[in-house]
This record gives C-alpha cells, structure tokens and sequence, in this order.
C-alpha cells in the first residue's frame, strides 16, 4: 500500500520519517543499522584478527621486507656496501618470512573461507536488505514530500500573483518563484544522494570487509557484481542519453531500414554475405577515420582526406597498373611493367604514403607553427592536392592495375574478405598508440588542454606533427588498399565527400570537437554505421547525392551533442 504520509498533516521530512516508522515502514535509524551490523563486524572481526596474527611474521613481514629493500636501494644516503649488506640482511629475513608464510597459508586460507562463507550467508539477509528496504521507502516518503512541497510553493505562487497587479511586483514575484523551485529541487536532489550514499556504504563495506581478508583479491562474480553496483550508483539519465542517443536514433533508423529493404527491393539486408560487404567497404574507410580521429582528438580537423584518398589512388594505380599506363601524368605516359610486380605494389605503397604525408604535416606545421585553424590549412591542402592531380592527370582515370594484386594483397578465403584483417591490425595498432604509448598520452593532454601540456613540458609542436604523420601514414595506407580493392580506376575527383564521412564517424564515435576526449573502438563503431546506412540507403536505390542529406544530419546532430556534453563537463 503506498501511503503518502507528507499529505496527512503537510509534516516536514523529519516528521514524515517518524511518522513512518510509527506505522510500520521500514525505516531503520543509524543506531538500528549499527545493531545488525555489529554482529557481523564482530564475528568477521574475530576470524580477522586471527588471519593478522597467522600473517604478522608471514605476509605482512614479506610485504615490509620487500618495501624497505626498495627504499634502500632508491635511498642515496646509504654507500653501496652498506646497501648491499641491508639488502643481505633483508633477503635471509624474506627468506624466514616466506617460510613462516608457507607454514600458515593453509590456516589463512580456511579462516578466509569461513569467514567469506559467513559473509555470504549473512550479510545481504540479516543487514544489506534491511537497509536497502528502508532507502527505498525514505526514497519514495522523500519523493512525496518533495512533490507536496512544489505542490504548496506553486499554490503561493498563484496566489501572489492573483493579488500583483503591478508588473514590477509580478516579475519579481516570478524571480522568487524560480529561485524558491530551484533551491526546493536542490534540496530534493540532496536528500536523494544522501539516500542512495547511504545504501552505497551499505553495498561497500562488505567487499571492505572481503578487502581485508584477502589482501585486495576478489573473485569474478564479485568483480562483476561490483562492477554492476558501480554503474548503477553512477548511472544518470541526461548523461547515458547525451553519450548514447545519437547511436539509439541511428540504430532505429537501421533497423527502419531493414524493415524497409525486404519490402521494397526484395533483399534481405541482415545476410552474411551482405554483413561482409559492409565490412569489406568499411575497412578502407577506418584507415581514413583512425587518421582523421587523431587530429580532432587534437582540437583539429582535417578536410583534405577525400583528396587523399584520389591522390594515392592515381599514384597506386600508376605504379600497379596494368601494361602501360593508359593516362598520362604531366604529358609522360609511364611504363612500370619492367619492375618485378612484387616491388611495384611495395613501392605503390610507400608512394602513396609519402605523398599524403608529406600534405599532412604541410598543413599541421602551419597549423602548430602560426596557430592557422586546421579547417584553413588543410582546406588549402585540400585544394593544392585537388588541382595538382587535376592538372598532372588532365582529370583522366588510370584504368585498372594488375588482377593478381588483389587476390595477393586481400584475397576472399571462403567468402571472407581479408581485407577485413588489416583494419583490424590498423585499430589494434592505433589502440596501442593512444593508450600504450607517450605520444597517445601527450595526444589526449594537448586536445584537453594545449597550455597547460605545454607548461607541463609536453612539445606541442611535435605532438601535432606526429599525430599528422600517422594520420598521412594511415590515409595513404587507406587509399593504396582502396586501390586494391578497386581494381585501380584512380582519377582526382575519387574520394570525393570522404572526408565529411571520415570526421562524421569520428564525432559520431564520440572523438569530441573539444579534444581531449575520445576512444578507438567508437572510431570503429562510427564507421561501420555510416557504411551500413550507405550500403542499406544503396540497396534501396536512394540517390547518391540525396544521401549526402542524412551525413551532414548525423553530422550536426553528432556535433550539437558533443556540445552539449562539453558543456555538462
């Protein structure tokens, strides 16, 4: 039966509380929880006191040893002949300790177990639950009043402005109103985080307790259930939907359109073969997307990728091409056919490569040395890259390289596109950089705050520099296996609107405009949406140029949310 007790005599909280408990709800003051919680402190407090006095000479006496051996050794006060003879002394100690440590771990081991075991089969029963039952009744008492009491100011409200006539007094009467609200929502907001700390150290003290008795070891099951625990006491509605409802909005519109394909092009969307597909087409794209992420993790941009992509392409196509080129490059007809293949699709590679890198860290040391925005140095690359192809080519395709590169380079092995394997290599290996290296650490410290890194003895200069470098290194690597998966066919316009997919992915991924803040495995997750929605808005014959429409939707939406979080930061 839920009863509202505030509404009975309009009572303060305090009151409400007793009221409660005099009506039989569970509502337990501090002295009662301490009373269900002393036996089990005392029982498990017993067992404790007997594993410290089994440990004193075993493993505490190993863990001070090893402590003070380290001290010794790091302490420039001792010679090194008096350190060596403390460290003796404290190795036969450590010996005698691990002995001792040995000879009671059996005993250790069982009081442990008892004690665990009397945990497990007391503690959620004779004291968590009790106290969880009472959170939730004080939880829903301190909603009711809460709801009384906005009930009561907005009654007065009404009232002062029934009897204002004057529109000074109205607006300031507005004023007090919202300042009476908000300090009540306040207040509310506390009460409840004081309700929900409260069954929290409830929660906690138990893994204290298992804390003390195995040295900080826990098992997979409480693990998990901590893990659990911590989610849902740090869990907020605003914050999970500002992370996660643009991927929500996007999956529904997925799963609208694989409602829709069936229907209207007779095709299942959700098919092996077809999953494949977007993989396959994906994985050039996250070259382009780890390199592009980079850089906004920077607080940059980069608008110049698609003209990456046409450039490597041209390059990779001319050196893999089949026979004489088929176009020219400034008026020169090429014939690579001379050089063994192997090394043509090497150095296709490497070309590639060095090309986009070069225009990558000429738009970042601009960008690092006169502080130009990135969105103008790499729209002049941009532009040099687009016109210099244009020109050297006439705008004419290269035709197709040799057939045997793909099915070296990225052959299908029972339907499996491999080329699959190699962004999977490219993410791993950019997860190492951004979390296992300097470099990563130096990236994340100059997106968040490129003075302060700075006054913290981080090169600006050359972290930027070498985020660029990867970044030209991973688009050239991009389009050289876009190549191989083309079959060639390079000219300056591919890759057109490449870039706007490769920044949406990163945004909508959550690699923040702000920088400073992002993850690899969102850069994925970004990239594979935005393919699976090409690949489906394809299938369904919607027009190429229209789909440009829902990428800068995406992209906005993407961009109006990372705000917006930024803010809440």
């Amino acid at each position: 039966m839920r009863l509202n007790i505030c509404e009975e005599k309009h009572m303060d909280r305090n009151e409400a509380y007793r009221a409660a408990r005099a009506k039989g709800l569970i509502m337990l003051t501090e002295e009662e929880e301490q009373s269900f919680l002393s036996p089990i402190d005392e029982h498990v407090g017993q067992i404790q006191r007997k594993i410290d006095e089994l440990r004193a000479g075993g493993t505490s006496r190993v863990t001070a040893l090893i402590s003070h051996m380290a001290s010794v050794k790091s302490n420039a006060c001792y010679s090194e002949k008096e350190k060596a003879q403390l460290v003796a002394e404290d190795r036969r100690e450590l010996e005698k300790a691990r002995t001792v440590e040995a000879e009671n771990r059996g005993q250790v081991r069982s009081l442990i177990r008892e004690a665990v075991q009397y945990l497990n089969s007391h503690y959620d029963r004779d004291y968590l639950s009790r106290v969880t039952s009472s959170c939730r009744a004080q939880e829903r008492i301190e909603n009711q009043c809460h709801a009384v009491e906005t009930a009561a100011l907005k009654r007065q409200h009404r009232s002062a402005l029934a009897g204002a006539t004057d529109p000074a007094m109205r607006r300031e009467e507005n004023y007090l109103h919202r300042n009476r609200m908000y300090d009540a929502e306040l207040a509310h907001r506390a009460e409840l985080q004081a309700i929900r700390n409260r069954r929290r150290e409830a929660f906690m003290h138990r893994y204290h307790l298992i804390d003390l008795l195995r040295l900080s070891r826990f098992t997979f099951m409480e693990k998990q259930r901590l893990s659990w625990e911590n989610y849902r006491f740090n869990f907020s509605g605003r914050q999970f939907f500002l992370a996660n409802g643009l991927y929500i909005a996007i999956l529904v519109i997925f799963a609208v359109l694989c409602i829709m394909v069936p229907v209207l092009s007779r095709t299942n969307l959700l098919t092996l073969p077809n999953i494949l597909n977007i993989l396959e087409i994906a994985s050039p794209r996250i070259f382009l997307a780890l390199g592009v992420g980079g850089l906004i993790l920077l607080g940059g941009t980069d608008l110049s990728v698609g003209r990456m992509v046409g450039s490597g392409m041209i390059l990779s196509t001319m050196l893999m091409h089949k026979g004489p080129n088929t176009g020219s490059f400034f008026g020169v007809m090429f014939d690579f056919t001379g050089i063994p293949l192997w090394l043509r699709v090497i150095l296709a590679l490497l070309v590639s490569c060095a090309f986009t890198t070069g225009f990558s860290v000429l738009s970042a040391f601009f960008t690092a040395r006169f502080r130009i925005h990135p969105f103008i140095t790499t729209m002049a690359t941009m532009l040099i890259m687009y016109g210099f192809m244009s020109f050297a080519t006439k705008g004419v395709s290269f035709g197709g390289i040799e057939p045997s590169v793909p099915d070296a380079i990225i052959p299908v092995i029972r339907g499996f596109p491999t080329i699959i394997l190699w962004a999977a290599g490219a993410v791993l290996v950019m997860y190492f950089v951004w979390n296992k290296t300097a470099l990563g650490k130096s990236m994340f410290a100059v997106g968040g705050n490129r003075e302060a890194a700075a006054v913290s003895g981080i090169s600006v200069f050359r972290v930027t520099i070498a985020a660029a470098v990867i970044a030209g290194i991973l688009y050239g690597f991009g389009a050289w296996m876009e190549c191989v998966r083309m079959m060639g066919s390079g000219s300056a316009s591919y890759g057109q609107g490449w870039e706007a997919e490769a920044i949406a992915a990163s945004v909508v991924g959550g690699i923040s405009f702000s920088g400073g803040v992002g993850r690899i495995r969102g850069i994925v997750v970004g990239v594979l949406i935005f393919t699976a929605l090409t690949y489906a808005l394809t299938v369904l014959g919607v027009d190429t140029n229209l789909q440009f429409i829902f990428s800068g939707i995406i992209i906005i939406a993407a961009v109006t949310i990372d705000c917006l979080r930024h803010r809440l930061r």
